[in-house]
């Protein structure tokens, strides 16, 4: 069995569609309380990763675990759930950490994903640490404004990232749960192309079939706002990067390329598929 944890989010409801189109007997898990959909079959547990405890009889008897935290991660014993895995029975587990783990050391916003990093690598299991770049989801932010006025709001407008498609982290998480070949490795997954937000913009437009103003903001607008729904640590790491990338952070992953087998997929794409949201 394989419990994906964060069942419900971007990542982890691709993930677990994924594993149990291949076959997997998965147990999808999640701390909130309003319904979800899965794919027949699969059952969803109720848990917290910040009680370890509330894990043990969903872990009981699983063979694989992909480890997802929500916000910073500042609120969870990563050794105390890796025990508690390892007591069920759990011999790989797959963390979906950051990219700015590696890009930032020294960042107060990403200790805590150093940290779930370094318990990982010590907890004696087969691990593997996947470090995506921005998700190309972080535009449902958007998705208000430009449902009612066909206006994008956001800072740095002209700086690229390689925004990375959450169904590809889904898919490269879900090739490695059901190999055995990429134990110890840690891997960047990245789109296929810089992007900036007022391209991203641009997109969104082309994908709803009408044009998107973008409007930029200056970094207090932008901290401002996001710190309404974002810690300040969080908030001021984010603004960080993308409005001073360093290198590390705009160059292009080969990983998801050399896992699937095929290039990572378009913010443009993403935009098409999630033109709804936007509509």
């Amino acid at each position: 069995m394989i419990v994906v944890t964060g069942a419900t989010g971007n990542v982890g409801r691709v993930l677990v569609e994924a594993l149990s189109s291949a076959g997997e007997q998965v147990t999808a898990v999640s701390r909130g309380t309003r319904p979800i959909t899965l794919p027949g079959g699969v059952p969803h547990r109720r848990a917290d990763l910040s009680d370890a405890e509330s894990l043990r009889p969903v872990l009981d008897g699983a063979r694989a675990l992909f480890l997802m935290v929500s916000g910073a991660g500042d609120h969870v014993n990563a050794g105390a759930v890796l025990d508690v895995a390892k007591a069920g029975g759990v011999d790989r587990v797959v963390l979906l950490s950051s990219q700015a783990a590696a890009t930032r050391p020294d960042s107060v916003s990403h200790a805590p994903l150093r940290v779930l990093e370094e318990a990982v690598r010590r907890s004696g299991t087969d691990w593997t640490i996947l470090r995506p770049g921005g998700f190309a989801s972080n535009a449902y932010a958007w998705a208000d404004s430009v449902r009612t006025r066909r206006t994008v709001f956001a800072p740095y407008g002209e700086i690229g990232l390689p925004i990375v498609d959450p169904g590809d982290i889904a898919e490269v998480a879900a090739a490695i749960l059901r190999e055995r070949n990429h134990s110890g490795g840690t891997y960047e997954l990245t789109g296929p192309a810089l992007t900036s937000p007022r391209q991203r913009a641009a997109m969104i437009g082309e994908a709803v079939g009408e044009p998107v103003r973008f409007v930029e903001q200056t970094r207090e607008e932008a901290r401002a706002q996001m710190l309404q729904f974002m810690p300040e640590p969080v908030v001021d790491g984010t603004l960080d990067i993308v409005g001073r990338p360093t290198a590390a952070e705009q160059r292009i992953s080969p990983h998801v390329e050399q896992i699937l087998g095929r290039p990572p997929r378009s913010f443009l794409d993403w935009a098409r598929r999630h033109a709804p949201a936007f509509s």
